[in-house]
C-alpha cells in the first residue's frame, strides 16, 4: 500500500456532505465533482447489495459512516498487522489491480460485522481514507474513485456473524463474474521452492538433488527462484532484464528442466519481467521505457502503459516457457509498477490488465495448463484471470505471519489456489519447529524451502506425515467452509468443514468449542505450546475413539471414551494431532 497525500487532518474537517441511511446503521454521502450525486441501492446477488452511482466522466467520492458501537477492528486486504482500529487521520491508502483491493470490513468484539464493502471494479487506482472519527464517535471510510465511462458500483454486505461470513458472498459475486484462470491439479499440491534453501546459490546439480528428495516426500511441483539467470548473484536487481540462464550454473537449462520433470515434479521459474537493471545487456535498448527507480534495490521499472513494454514482457515470458520446457512462471514484483501511479500518464491498473491478458493468452497457446504464481498484494479478485497460484507475502521463518497472511489472502481469493510463503526452519531445531510451520499454513498449499538432504530423520518423518495429512484433509482445508475468527486475534482457532469432517487447528491455550456429534470425524491439530487441548463440548453425548499422533506422526495413543457436554482436557502433544470418531 502507498500513502495517500494529506488533505484535511481529520475527516471531520472536510467540507460537509449530506448523509443518507444506506444499510443497517451505515450512512452514505456521495459526491461527484464536489456536489451531491444520484445513487441507487439494489440487491445484486444473495447477501450482496450494489450501490450504483451514475456520474459519468467525473471523479466521485463515496463517504461511509457507521456508529462505533462495540467495534473491535477493521480488516482490509492490506491490513498486515494493523487490524485493530486506527484514527481517521492515520488510515490512508491507495490501491489498484496490483496493490490490493478497495475493500474493508469493520467488526465488533463478538466478531460480527458492522460494515463490509468492496468496489466492483478492482482495476482502477482508488484512494481511501478510513478510521475512527474522534469528533463524531463513528468509523468512516472515504473512497475517491477516478472518472469512469460506466456507473460506479460499490458492493455492500449486510451485517454477518463474522468477517469470513461477510466476505463469502463478496467472493461468490466476483467468482460468478470472472473468467478465472483454470487451476490445474499441479497448482494444488505441495511445492518445493529453492529461495530460502539456496537464495541465489543455485546450480543444476543441487536443484536436481532436492527435486529427487522432494518427489519422494510427496511434493508435486518445484519453483526455481532468483539466481538462475545471468548476473543472478548478490542481493539486489542490478543485473535483471535479459532473463537468460547463467551458463556456469545451468549449462543445459532445458535438459535440467527435463530431468527435474522426470522425477514427477512440475517446474516453474522465477521472473521479474518489469524490472530492468544497468548490468543487463538489454539495458540501453529499454532504459527509455523505465525512467523511474523500483522500490527494490538496483533496478528501474518498465512502464506497462507503453505498448512496447507490454509486448516485450509477453514475448520474454513466452520464450522462457517455450524454449526451456517450463510448466509455468513465478511472476514477481508486478506491484512495482505503482511507481507510475498518479503521474498523469494513465491508469497503471488498466495497462496491466492489457499486459496480463496478453500474457495469459500467449502462455496458454504454448502450454494450455500453464502455472502462474502471483504474490500478495496482487492476489485480489481482479487478478483471478491472470494467475492460478496466489502466494502470501514474504515472511521467512515466521509461522504466525504465514498463517495470518494465507488466511487473509483466502478470504477474498477467487479461482486460484492460495499458497504459503515458502516454509523455512533450522535443521538443528526441535521437530516441533518443523511441524509448527506446516501446521500454521494448513489453509494454503504448502511451499517448503529447506535443504532436504540436511534434515534429521525426525524432521523428514514430520514432513511426510503433515504433507500426507494435508493431502487427506485438502477438501476441508482448501475447499471447505472455513471460519477463522476475528482478524485481530490472528486466527488462533480455525474451523474447516466439508463432507461431514471438521478440522480444528488450534494455536492458543483457550478452550475450543467442539461439536463432535455433528460430524463423522473431527480432527484436532494442536498448534499451541501446551501438551493438551481444552475442549468445550457441545451437543449430546458421544461414544468416541480418539487417536493421537505426535509431531513426527507417531501414533502414541488410542482410547475409547465418552464425550459429554462441558469442559474436557484431551492430552494431545504440542504440534500433534488427534482424530475423534464415533465408536458406535
Amino acid at each position: 500500500m502507498t500513502t495517500q497525500a494529506p488533505e484535511a487532518v481529520t475527516t471531520a474537517e472536510l467540507a460537509p456532505a449530506r448523509y443518507t441511511p444506506l444499510l443497517d446503521e451505515v450512512e452514505v454521502a456521495v459526491l461527484a465533482d464536489g456536489t451531491d450525486a444520484d445513487w441507487t441501492l439494489e440487491e445484486a446477488a444473495p447477501g450482496v447489495r450494489v450501490l450504483r452511482i451514475d456520474a459519468p466522466r467525473v471523479p466521485v467520492e463515496v463517504r461511509l459512516s457507521v456508529p462505533l458501537g462495540d467495534a473491535a477492528g477493521y480488516w482490509h486486504p492490506g491490513a498486515d498487522w494493523r487490524r485493530t482500529l486506527v484514527a481517521d487521520w492515520e488510515g490512508r491508502s491507495t490501491v489498484s489491480l496490483v496493490d490490493g483491493l478497495a475493500a474493508g470490513c469493520l467488526y465488533d468484539y463478538a466478531g460480527a460485522t458492522l460494515l463490509t464493502f468492496a468496489t466492483a471494479d478492482p482495476v482502477p487506482e482508488v484512494a481511501l481514507r478510513y478510521g475512527v472519527s474522534e469528533e463524531n464517535d463513528t468509523h468512516v471510510v472515504h473512497l475517491h474513485l477516478p472518472p469512469a465511462e460506466r456507473p460506479h458500483r460499490l458492493l455492500l454486505v449486510p451485517r454477518a456473524p463474522s468477517v469470513a461470513a461477510a466476505l463469502r458472498p463478496l467472493r461468490a459475486w466476483f467468482t460468478d463474474r470472472t473468467r478465472a484462470m483454470p487451476v490445474p491439479e499441479a497448482a494444488r499440491v505441495p511445492l518445493y521452492c529453492t529461495w530460502y534453501a539456496y537464495n541465489q546459490n543455485v546450480t543444476a546439480g543441487e536443484v536436481e538433488k532436492q527435486a529427487r528428495l522432494a518427489a519422494g516426500l510427496g511434493f508435486g511441483a518445484l519453483i526455481l527462484d532468483d539466481g538462475w539467470q545471468e548476473h543472478g548473484s548478490g542481493r539486489g536487481y542490478a543485473g535483471v532484464g535479459d532473463w537468460t540462464p547463467d551458463p556456469r550454473k545451468f549449462p543445459d537449462f532445458a535438459g535440467h528442466v527435463a530431468r527435474v520433470r522426470d522425477t514427477g515434479l512440475r517446474y516453474l521459474a522465477w521472473v521479474a519481467p518489469l524490472l530492468l537493471g544497468p548490468k543487463a545487456a538489454c539495458h540501453e535498448r529499454w532504459k527509455p521505457y523505465a525512467p523511474v527507480a523500483a522500490g527494490v534495490p538496483g533496478a528501474n521499472v518498465l512502464d506497462p502503459r507503453r505498448p512496447e513494454v507490454r509486448a516485450h514482457v509477453v514475448d520474454l515470458c513466452v520464450r522462457l516457457v517455450r524454449e526451456h520446457g517450463l510448466d509455468g512462471l513465478k511472476v514477481d514484483f508486478l506491484d512495482e509498477a505503482m511507481v507510475y501511479a498518479h503521474d498523469g500518464g494513465g491508469d497503471v491498473g488498466r495497462a496491466l490488465t492489457l499486459l496480463l491478458a496478453d500474457l495469459r493468452a500467449g502462455l496458454e497457446a504454448v502450454r494450455p495448463d500453464v502455472l502462474l504464481e502471483l504474490r500478495q498484494p496482487y492476489v485480489g479478485p481482479g487478478m483471478a484471470a491472470f494467475g492460478n497460484m496466489l502466494r502470501s507475502f514474504d515472511c521467512p521463518g515466521d509461522s504466525t505471519g504465514n498463517r495470518v497472511r494465507t488466511i487473509d489472502t483466502a478470504l477474498l481469493a477467487v479461482g486460484g489456489a492460495v499458497h504459503s510463503d515458502p516454509l523455512m526452519w533450522e535443521a538443528g531445531a526441535p521437530v516441533e519447529s518443523c511441524a509448527r510451520h506446516l501446521i500454521s499454513t494448513l489453509h494454503a498449499v504448502p511451499q517448503v524451502s529447506v535443504r532436504l538432504d540436511t534434515l534429521p530423520e525426525e524432521h523428514l518423518a514430520a514432513l511426510r506425515f503433515w504433507l500426507a495429512q494435508w493431502r487427506a484433509l485438502r477438501p476441508q482445508l482448501l475447499d471447505g467452509r472455513v471460519e477463522p475468527g476475528r482478524p485481530d486475534e490472528l486466527y488462533t482457532v480455525v474451523e474447516s468443514v466439508a463432507d461431514g469432517v471438521c478440522v480444528l487447528d488450534v494455536h492458543t491455550g483457550r478452550a475450543v468449542p467442539l461439536r463432535p456429534a455433528d460430524f463423522t470425524e473431527t480432527v484436532l491439530v494442536n498448534g499451541s505450546s501446551a501438551d493438551r487441548l481444552v475442549l468445550e463440548v457441545h451437543g449430546g453425548e458421544l461414544a468416541a475413539e480418539i487417536e493421537v499422533h505426535a509431531a513426527d506422526g507417531r501414533m502414541i495413543d488410542r482410547v475409547q471414551t465418552t464425550l459429554v457436554p462441558g469442559l474436557r482436557s484431551v492430552p494431545v502433544p504440542r504440534m500433534g494431532l488427534a482424530r475423534i470418531r464415533s465408536s458406535v
